[in-house]
């Protein structure tokens, strides 16, 4: 128990400590309180003084940070020159690190803006800078240092010679602590480039030259790095007189600190020195230097690596065939340091049988030190690669550099492939044309299984595919299997896998993005069927909301690319159902992200057709957070809204922020609603009529996506009918060949005539007119019985359907075919077909009615066969005697047929009959002198079975017309057309019913 009790006990005291934001246990004493007491009364300079007097640490540190907006003041400006500054001097002397810091930044700013005269600067401010430089804290003397360099930018040359070069030369001599002499350094190379070059070569040349000489391997190293800046100041004569000596023997020097600040200078001073001096002395320099890293393997390899892009470019010019090849080579050999076999196993058994080691740990420390560097000088390499592409040229990279890029590409070390996807696009820039050479590459840095090194081509894989497209295969995947993106793009897409097992959230979201730049690459299809359901995944299961954010983007973005129309519905339905009317609560907050992406990308008509009414339905939501959300994009909706067209849009708004405003309940939605009312009451809604003056140049870029939209539709449509003409010349070329195939077999061939050129069959607008308008019908006498006619399409003018017409040629009853015409319209999916060989004579004595066309199932329409003469004692003259419909085949016995023998009726008039007297057609201007008597009734008959089917009033001003006709024409045609549009008529035909009667 003694044991449980001390263990509760520590475990108190250790919650105690960690409740960081308890009070203190002791409150301040009332004289700890009156010190940080301040009278309220006291003007901003009395309490500034104040308070640098005897205030604490914190309140003078305040007052030095406040210190420019005071001199900011022009009344207090004088005051504050003349009682704060000099107070604020005088409290530097003895101040803490971070007083002298805050005084050396607020110091920077009261010359940056320009808030004291520089005169007047200079004598208070610069001097407490001066003195303040040889702190023996280095971090108050770094940042007061730091200081110094800044203000020698903006003060003028006089001050800085009178002031600052006299102190700068009186810190570099040899008597002085080195860190008076690394600062004397840093003060001459700023101040060169400010002075004419006689004042550098008396002033400022011999301290420099005599801390290039410096004991001190610090100085030299840092003396140095300022030999640039003092060449440039000198001019070429006096740096290759002066400079140039030392900067030769500090790149000898025995330290490699030193070397390698002598390589960092030649390569600056490159652009300084003329051919002649390059070639002389600069580049059997570098070679030297070159040498001399790969044989020691010290620190000056990687930095080799780093600045041997920018040496070749620098010296290109000057370089022979054999010193540039000598180059490329020296690169190839910094690519494969550390992975030649026999090195390696060298480097390892080496530490082991040195007798002059202390121990085997530290043996191990040098090796992993050493492979660090070696390591690290293939990443400068891999770093360098565009830089030597650049130098080497695209024509000899296959040659010279492919292999070795594709090394670096499979290098065992992540951080080289990282560093080499990362300038990957670079080197397809550089390539051009000769792009594909390194796609292999590319597919394998997209199958690596490191996460960095897939961050590194992800992030550049816009402008590398951008490259591809570019380099005179402009193509998609689809229409070129064999092309430079087959294989890079479904290796971008398996990428997905690896990226997204990571926890890399950050990835996941560019991986996503960069997944819009595929519309250039794929064809709609593909993007369908493969990117896009790739989106769809993640934008539903990715767990961080910038990477559900980041895949809406790039769906809406490609869908605009997807050219059917039915895919692109069926994405939009899909996010409506699956993110709006989503279960969870989540989701359906993304939905009111991907309306606010849908208004970035697309029309604000498209907004408001698909979008707009679904999202207000999400202020009836449950969870408030959800109405929050909502809240913040209502004013977004008033603005694609446009008056009087979207009245019924601005009246929903209107009702959805009156509800919220009346029934919320929700503290924080209520907030909300609140701001966004106040929104939208600033947002005018412009009319429609005033659009086009002032909102023109506001809507320009709405107009360009509403049309790409419509140009998008278009498309869709062309292709649609240039399918179906496809489709329709194919068919035609089939039913062609078997008709000809056909006639070749019966010896004769079909005497329909075909359509003519430049008309559609059936249906013809130009004004030709059939041979037989002129011809003149032969009259029904008494006893001549019943004539034999034959069916021929008609090519009249004003023929609407494919229904045959009779014309008077005398053939024989035999060859009389009875024949069905499917009525338009009746059965869906079921097209009228003419049949072709309705006229087609038989040989022989074949069976004419073996080919003939069949009426559909939902039409109960009864034929209608010719009585020759069924009342006695009359002329003979035609009627119609309706017969039911058979699904049999038809008798195939001759019979004697008048005029509409064998024709389908378009509407049953029970089993009366009535006889139609003769129509006499030598009426001139009537409608029987224009049609002959076959065509007449056939579009009679058509005519009262379209009544029938159809509304009566839609087809009367047509009906009234055949049927004063008839009336004129005689009361057996009048009854017999009553009894077959209205043996069961309705009320709404009623009217034309009493008339009729």
């Amino acid at each position: 128990m003694g044991s449980l009790d001390a263990t509760s006990t520590s475990l108190a005291e250790d919650l105690q400590d960690l409740q960081l934001d308890r009070p203190a246990k002791g409150l301040k004493s009332v004289e700890e309180l009156e010190k940080l007491t301040v009278d309220e009364h006291l003007s901003d300079i009395e309490r500034s003084v104040y308070l640098l007097s005897s205030g604490q640490e914190v309140q003078r540190i305040s007052v030095i940070h406040n210190l420019p907006d005071l001199l900011r003041d022009t009344e207090s400006h004088d005051e504050c020159m003349r009682r704060v500054v000099p107070k604020v001097r005088e409290v530097l002397h003895l101040a803490q690190t971070e007083m002298q810091v805050a005084a050396s930044s607020a110091f920077l700013q009261i010359l940056q803006k320009n808030l004291v005269p520089v005169q007047n600067y200079s004598q208070t401010f610069l001097q407490t800078i001066l003195n303040s430089v040889d702190s023996k804290d280095p971090d108050v003397a770094s940042a007061w240092l730091d200081t110094l360099l800044d203000v020698i930018d903006l003060l003028p040359k006089e001050v800085i010679k009178k002031e600052i070069l006299g102190s700068a030369i009186a810190k570099g001599q040899l008597a002085q602590s080195v860190q008076s002499r690394l600062a004397c350094c840093r003060i001459l190379g700023k101040i060169s480039t400010k002075f004419e070059p006689f004042v550098i070569k008396k002033e400022i040349l011999p301290v420099v030259q005599s801390l290039c000489q410096d004991v001190d391997y610090e100085v030299r190293g840092c003396m140095c790095r300022q030999l640039d800046c003092v060449a440039r100041g000198m001019g070429l004569e006096a740096t290759k007189s002066a400079i140039l000596p030392e900067l030769v023997e500090l790149t000898n020097d025995e330290e490699c600190h030193v070397r390698i600040a002598g390589l960092e200078t030649v390569v600056n001073i490159l652009s300084l020195l003329d051919a002649e001096t390059c070639g002389t002395t600069i580049i059997p320099l570098v070679c030297k230097i070159c040498q001399q890293a790969v044989q020691a393997e010290d620190a000056t390899l990687p930095v080799v690596a780093t600045q041997l892009g920018k040496l070749c470019h620098g010296i290109s010019d000057n370089l022979t065939d054999e010193q540039r090849q000598w180059f490329i080579d020296f690169y190839k050999k910094l690519c494969h340091v550390g992975l030649e076999k026999n090195k390696a196993s060298s480097r390892v058994t080496t530490p082991l049988i040195d007798k002059d080691r202390g121990s085997k740990e530290s043996d191990l420390t040098d090796i992993f030190e050493l492979e660090d560097k070696l390591v690290e000088c293939r990443k400068n390499s891999a770093y360098n690669f565009p830089a030597m592409v650049l130098f080497c040229g695209a024509k000899q990279f296959k040659p010279e550099l492919h292999l070795t890029f594709t090394h670096l590409c499979k290098d065992p070390h992540f951080l080289v492939r990282k560093t080499i996807s990362s300038g990957f696009h670079e080197v397809c820039k550089l390539l051009g044309n000769n792009a594909n050479l390194i796609q292999s590459d590319l597919v394998a840095l997209l199958k690596d299984e490191s996460i960095e090194v897939l961050r590194g081509v992800i992030s550049t894989i816009p402008a590398i595919l951008d490259c591809y497209m570019s380099s005179g295969s402009n193509h998609t995947v689809s229409e070129s299997k064999s092309g430079p993106l087959s294989d890079i793009i479904p290796a971008f897409l398996a990428s997905e896998n690896a990226i997204f097992t990571s926890h890399n959230w950050r990835l996941q979201e560019e991986l996503m993005r960069n997944l819009s730049c595929l519309s250039r690459c794929y064809s709609s299809e593909s993007l369908y069927n493969k990117v896009i359901p790739i989106l769809r995944q993640k934008l539903v299961k990715a767990r961080a909301l910038p990477v559900k954010v980041a895949a809406a983007h790039s769906l809406l973005k490609l869908t605009r690319k997807v050219k059917k129309r039915e895919q692109r519905e069926e994405i939009y339905h899909g996010l409506i159902h699956d993110f709006c009317h989503a279960r969870k609560c989540y989701l359906r907050n993304v939905f009111i992200d991907i309306c606010r992406i849908v208004i970035e990308l697309y029309s604000k008509k498209f907004f408001k057709e698909t979008f707009y009414e679904y999202l207000l339905e999400l202020h009836t939501d449950s969870v408030p957070n959800i109405r929050l959300s909502l809240c913040s994009i209502l004013p977004d909706l008033k603005r694609l809204l446009i008056l009087p067209t979207d009245r019924g849009l601005l009246q929903q708004l209107d009702a959805c922020v009156r509800k919220l405003l009346v029934s919320e309940k929700d503290r924080d939605v209520s907030d909300g609603i609140q701001s966004a009312v106040e929104e939208l009451d600033k947002i005018h809604i412009p009319m429609q009529s005033m659009t086009r003056r002032n909102f023109f140049e506001q809507d320009l870029d709405d107009q360009k996506k509403e049309e790409e939209e419509k140009l998008l539709l278009d498309n869709e449509e062309k292709e649609l009918k240039k399918e179906e003409e496809a489709a329709e010349k194919k068919k035609g070329d089939k039913r062609n060949l078997v008709s000809a195939k056909k006639g070749s077999e019966n010896g004769s061939s079909s005497r329909i005539p075909g359509p003519r050129k430049g008309s559609r069959a059936g249906l013809s607008g130009s004004n030709s007119t059939t041979k037989n308008d002129n011809k003149p019908v032969a009259p029904l006498t008494k006893g001549a019985g019943t004539s034999n006619n034959k069916l021929v399409k008609s090519k009249s003018i004003n023929c609407i359907s494919q229904i045959p017409r009779r014309d008077f040629e005398e053939l024989d009853s035999k060859e009389v075919s009875k024949t069905k015409i499917v009525p338009p319209g009746k059965a869906p999916g079921n097209k009228v077909q003419v049949n072709s060989n309705i006229c087609k004579p038989s040989s022989g004595d074949s069976n004419i009615n073996k080919k003939r066309v069949s009426s559909p199932k939902l039409s109960r329409l009864p034929l209608y066969n010719s009585n020759p003469n069924l009342h006695h004692g009359r002329p003979a003259s035609p009627s119609l005697i309706p017969i039911k419909a058979s699904t049999t085949s038809t008798t195939n016995k001759p019979s004697k047929t008048t005029r509409g023998s064998g024709i389908p009726a378009p509407g049953s008039a029970g089993t009366r009959r009535a006889s139609v007297p003769t129509i006499s057609t030598s009426r001139r201007g009537s409608l029987g002198g224009q049609l002959g008597t076959g065509s007449y009734y056939s579009l009679l008959l058509l005519l009262a079975w379209l009544a029938r089917q159809l509304t009566f009033s839609a087809l009367f001003p047509s009906f009234a017309v055949v049927f004063s006709f008839c009336i004129s024409a005689g009361t057996h045609t009048a009854k017999f057309i009553k009894n077959l549009v209205f043996s069961d008529f309705s009320y709404e035909k009623l009217s034309i019913y009493q008339i009729m009667q």
